[in-house]
């Protein structure tokens, strides 16, 4: 018997993750005697402890999945915690848990019966996260060239979910023989996913209006993002500035102190960004910010997409070089 865990934080990835391993623990056997799976919030433990506990028929073993698991608690996950200390020889149990945050007591027993813990989830780091889409591309035998990779990049963002079926796609479409480049690929693309909140930050502090303003769409259009959390990530990043605006934080850990975090590189580039923006344009922005958020909340007949749409090319404004005639 084995225990697998798989935990991830796309429903997507996860899904396929899963999909993948019990294909490979079923093999050539019969589908329908090896396997049974629970998901969703109509099974209880007791369930899937049952079925592991009941001896294969006409087959070797039998493959038990379990879907949803982050959503038991403590006192719930027990009888799984107690098969696991005496797990059938004949099972081989699959765990998944879509994000959440699972009790320790699972987590310890899957790991005394030597499980195979893994995770599904993509990196939030730039670069790792497009080493994975290079990978992820090169494992489905597809042939792209630098511009057809680098639209996709630009187009998945944070929705890694999302890879798996485009590349089947264009696979169905080209097959492996010929090398796609960017215009063979777009008409395949449609909406652009979600990015992560740096990358619009980042936009404005360099003064990219464009592009801040399409990043603004893909949080909110994408990443279904309300305005006021894009609001919450806004002040965050400027509260941050306003820290460190007059506070004399001349190294790195003065200026940690003041951020109440821990030295590296998220507080040198605040250290920078305050410096190379001053004192005149840290204050405006929180003015735009309080301004925006009256604003939705009904000071100003405005619809919210028009209320960011205004503020995030006003903050943008007061960043990279045009601003710099007006700094103090």
């Amino acid at each position: 018997m084995t225990v697998h865990l798989l935990q991830g934080d796309d429903a997507a990835l996860l899904g396929a993750a899963v999909v993948d391993l019990v294909h490979q623990l079923v093999g050539d056997g019969d589908r329908s005697l090896m396997v049974d799976e629970f998901s969703g919030e109509e099974y209880e433990v007791t369930a899937v402890v049952d079925a592991a506990q009941t001896p294969p028929f006409l087959t070797e073993r039998r493959v038990v999945v379990a879907r949803d698991i982050e959503r038991f608690k403590t006192d719930e996950v027990a009888p799984l915690v107690s098969y696991l200390s005496d797990p059938l020889d004949s099972t081989e149990l699959v765990l998944a848990a879509n994000g959440g945050r699972l009790p320790k007591s699972l987590l310890d027993a899957v790991k005394s019966a030597g499980g195979h813990v893994a995770s599904t989830s993509v990196s939030s780091n730039k670069k790792e996260r497009a080493l994975w889409v290079e990978h992820q591309v090169a494992a489905s035998g597809l042939r792209l060239d630098g511009s057809a990779i680098a639209a996709l990049k630009d187009w998945l963002g944070e929705d890694a979910g999302r890879l798996a079926g485009l590349l089947e796609t264009l696979e169905s479409t080209y097959g492996n023989e010929r090398t796609l480049r960017a215009g063979d690929v777009t008409p395949f693309l449609g909406d652009a996913g979600d990015v992560p909140p740096w990358d619009l930050t980042d936009a404005i502090d360099r003064g990219d209006t464009a592009q801040a303003l399409s990043l603004l769409h893909r949080m909110m259009h994408a990443g279904e993002r309300h305005p006021l959390q894009i609001m919450a990530i806004l002040h965050t990043h400027y509260s941050r500035l306003l820290r460190l605006d007059g506070a004399d934080a001349r190294d790195e850990n003065t200026a940690a102190a003041l951020l109440n975090t821990k030295p590296g590189y998220q507080v040198r580039k605040a250290m920078d960004l305050s410096r190379s923006l001053g004192s005149g344009p840290v204050h405006r922005a929180v003015q735009l910010l309080a301004q925006a958020d009256l604003d939705l909340r009904g000071y100003r007949d405005w619809p919210e997409s028009l209320v960011m749409e205004v503020l995030v090319a006003r903050l943008s404004r007061l960043g990279g070089s045009e601003p710099a005639r007006g700094r103090r």
